[in-house]
């Protein structure tokens, strides 16, 4: 889909304000005169189709290590520090790390996607401009697809607003021969800008069919936009935009205050909003028939820790299972490039009919890490914190341990590790990969399998995880892998080739993500005992119960030192909070939760900690050794605008702290 000598466009409202070569690709048809026109593009359905091909193909870049910065940008995840090793950082850019550790300024913005969302934007309105002309279309259709260009301009808005607070809200793009002041915009309040993105889902959603043939899956459905409306509203209503008096100071130069000020009673109208915005959203998913996923489409023969690590894995990774509302299908070569460079570098010599011998056979570099503390905020067996778990007062975590075959099936028997890799909850041992810990996929048959023909994981200095030398860069980055994310549908020949590739759409947004935020709403808008109160607790407990773990309740009353923890605002605020860190690891949700929740700084001050992972033996390993600090202050919570921006539209204002 590509346009020849497609004539330059003016992005109005774009801070900038200059002209920008929209190179989009609209179509591949050049007329008989050589000289194609943005009405060329409408003369045809299937030449309109390709215009809304384009504007798709301008969604962020989720799920893409290069260019999602919630993924190597992120607390969760650590990429070694100058990778070199086999082009692996032309093949995958780690420059996200650097918004990690604290490398941005206004004169190198990392993930600066403020234009281009600006030029996605004016490819709507054109879009929405044009499509009536279409001769070969009913109105039924067209209302979908302007609804479609509708959700997506909203979209671009959501992705401008999470990154740069209040914009400048494009309602309806300006000629081409707009005079300069008329496009010398200036930023909305905060409110209105999500006032905005609101109103155009509000009017989309029920020109939108409430699901779509297979053959069309990513586009934009009900369920949907109903979920995005629901994450929209909650962010609306979290205290980084709602009422946040830490940016009082950032003021406009006709003196209006971009974050206004506002009463109890006015953020909490908010968060009843989100609240219902939720309730909606999980009434269409319902009526779209998508359901939590629980792996009822595994049928190995296999016994049941197998398969529950495999359906904790497959909610994230199994394409199109029946939990995804809204599946990013734009950036599948981002799919292949992290894993590539996630996952373990298995060796083994084993030539049997089940594990096929494979070293680096999908270039496993093993170069992204997960830090300690994500692995520590798992909970126990018993559904609870370490901190909190009344069978672990007053343990080493990181004491050394040997382990017995009691849980063969998840730690490797007789193998030396540490009390902090046991007695955890499963999706500790589905999301993580950890020495002395098995990793489940690359097989040639999955039926009737004995513990051992399930890979071990072994990343100390000269094992078959780990570093061959001190220098190595593939091996270990912090003790801890995000298994999560690789699927185990990923099929390996022998003889070190590579069989098969499964890819799967980046999950924008999976139900157990709704039903958290629905909880959190409950809790924000009325506590844990108000009127919604059974709802809280059914929502965020379904999540739990199919991780196999207890209810909040049993479990708090039951296994922790602090029973009723739960029956505050606060304490249920807590609660909600980590479950959502655990449920959705890895999936570029942390990053943006710890922004809008104000608990950045607390958590990045913790700074980014793993093992000691070039040394060879337990004692040495298993240190707690700090990799780098991760810095986080108030100016981080917001993007900077370019200094070119600001100086073409002076009207603009930059960001506080920049």
């Amino acid at each position: 889909m590509k346009i020849r000598n497609l004539k330059t466009i003016a992005v109005a409202l774009l801070a900038a304000m200059t002209s920008l070569t929209a190179c989009n690709g609209y179509l591949d048809v050049v007329p008989d005169d050589g000289n194609p026109t943005i009405d060329n593009a409408f003369n045809l359905r299937s030449t309109a189709i390709r215009f809304l091909g384009t504007l798709y193909s301008s969604m962020p870049g989720t799920g893409h290590p290069a260019y999602d910065p919630a993924l190597l940008g992120s607390d969760e995840l650590c990429d070694l520090w100058g990778r070199k090793v086999t082009a692996s950082s032309g093949r995958v850019s780690n420059a996200m790390t650097y918004i990690a550790r604290g490398y941005m300024n206004s004169s190198r913005i990392y993930a600066d996607n403020w234009n281009s969302m600006y030029i996605g934007i004016r490819d709507c309105d054109i879009f929405l401009e044009k499509i009536g002309n279409v001769p070969d279309m009913d109105e039924t259709e067209k209302n979908q697809w302007r609804a479609e260009a509708k959700f997506l301009k909203a979209l671009f808005h959501f992705e401008l607003i999470r990154k740069w607070g209040p914009i400048p809200v494009v309602k309806k793009s300006l000629p081409m021969d707009a005079n300069i002041e008329d496009v010398r915009v200036y930023r909305d309040p905060i409110d209105s800008c999500f006032n905005y993105v609101m109103k155009l889902l509000d009017e989309v959603e029920p020109n939108l069919p409430l699901s779509v043939d297979i053959t069309e899956y990513g586009r934009i459905t009900q369920p949907i936009c109903a979920a995005f409306k629901a994450r929209v509203a909650t962010f609306a209503a979290s205290p980084l935009f709602n009422g946040n008096d830490d940016e009082a100071m950032l003021v406009d130069k006709r003196g209006v205050r971009l974050f206004p000020a506002k009463t109890d009673e006015e953020k909490q109208q908010r968060w009843q909003e989100a609240m219902n915005a939720c309730k909606h959203a999980i009434e269409v998913c319902e009526k779209a028939n998508i359901t939590l996923y629980k792996g009822n489409d595994i049928t190995f023969r296999m016994n049941d820790t197998l398969k529950l690590d495999l359906a904790l894995r497959g909610m994230m990774c199994t394409r199109w299972n029946s939990e995804i509302i809204w599946g990013n299908t734009q950036h599948s070569a981002g799919n292949l490039n992290w894993q590539q460079i996630s996952p373990p570098n298995i060796q083994f010599s084993a030539t049997d009919e089940i594990r096929a011998t494979y070293v680096a056979s999908l270039s496993c570099y093993n170069l992204i890490g997960v830090p300690l503390k994500v692995a520590e905020e798992f909970y126990t067996k018993n559904g609870i914190p370490i901190r909190y778990d009344a069978s672990r007062q007053g343990q080493n975590e990181l004491r050394i341990f040997t382990t017995d075959s009691t849980d063969k099936w998840r730690l490797q028997p007789n193998y030396k590790t540490i009390k902090l890799n046991t007695d955890r909850e499963p999706r500790f041992y589905a999301f993580l990969g950890f020495d002395g810990g098995k990793w489940l996929g690359g097989l040639q048959r999955y039926n009737d399998l004995k513990s051992d023909d399930v890979y071990d994981v072994e990343s100390k200095l000269g094992q078959s995880q780990g570093r061959s030398g001190n220098t190595t860069e593939t091996g270990p980055v912090t003790g801890y892998m995000p298994k999560k994310t690789y699927p185990y549908q990923n099929r390996l020949a022998g003889n070190n080739s590579q069989m098969s590739t499964y890819y799967y759409p980046w999950p924008e947004m999976r139900l157990a993500d709704l039903y958290l935020l629905y909880s959190e709403c409950i809790n924000e808008a009325e506590g844990p005992n108000g009127a919604h109160s059974n709802e809280l607790f059914a929502y965020i407990d379904s999540v739990r119960i199919r991780a196999h773990i207890p209810g909040v309740k049993e479990a708090w009353d039951k296994y922790s030192t602090n029973p009723g923890f739960y029956n505050t605002q606060a304490g249920m605020r807590q609660i909600i909070h980590q479950e959502r860190m655990i449920e959705l690891c890895f999936e570029s949700k942390r990053f943006w939760d710890l922004r809008r929740w104000k608990e950045a700084p607390r958590e990045y001050s913790k700074n980014a900690y793993g093992f000691n992972v070039t040394a060879s033996t337990e004692e040495d390993y298993y240190r707690r050794t700090l990799l780098y600090e991760t810095d986080f202050t108030l100016k981080d919570y917001f993007w900077p605008i370019a200094i070119t921006n600001l100086e073409h539209n002076p009207n603009l204002v930059q960001n506080l702290g920049w």
